[in-house]
């Protein structure tokens, strides 16, 4: 019988996880999307002390751990709060507190911000991650391991 491979430096990923909230609430779930994240260990997608809870694992193994703000999404920075006339904004995006809106930078990518604030015809806009200053507890399902 062979060994499964287990998660390394280099090693090839699949695995399910989920997000929660340090309350219990759900924040992100790749089994609800039905796609599995696939990655390279060390490819810099995840923060080193993500990785380091993953090494060792293999298929079928399943674990729970809590990241800090500085392991996961980092804390909120200032610059990333934007002021904006509201004249800049369109009926069919409309300016509302709560709103997650795609602005396009001149690169052509898309960043999303969520509007903080509406004061007169000023428009605060958060780029931050929304998880940025929470810790969060990440389940992991880990469904292959191949190595490099």
């Amino acid at each position: 019988m062979s060994e499964l491979a287990v998660i390394g430096d280099n090693s090839r990923v699949t695995m399910h996880f989920s997000i929660k909230l340090e309350d219990g609430s759900a924040a992100d779930s790749s089994k609800v999307h039905g796609k599995p994240a696939r990655f390279r260990m060390g490819d810099g997608n995840l923060t080193e002390n993500f990785e380091k809870h993953l090494h060792g694992l293999k298929a079928g193994d399943e674990r729970e751990f809590t990241l800090q703000p500085e392991e996961a999404f980092g804390q909120p920075l200032p610059e990333n709060i934007y002021h904006i006339d509201k004249h800049k904004f369109s009926d069919e995006t409309p300016a509302e507190p709560g709103a997650i809106i795609a602005f396009t930078q001149p690169d052509g990518r898309e960043v999303p911000g969520i509007v903080r604030k509406v004061e007169g015809n000023e428009v605060t806009i958060d780029f931050n991650h929304p998880l940025a200053g929470q810790a969060v507890v990440f389940a992991v399902e880990i469904l292959s391991v191949e190595d490099a």
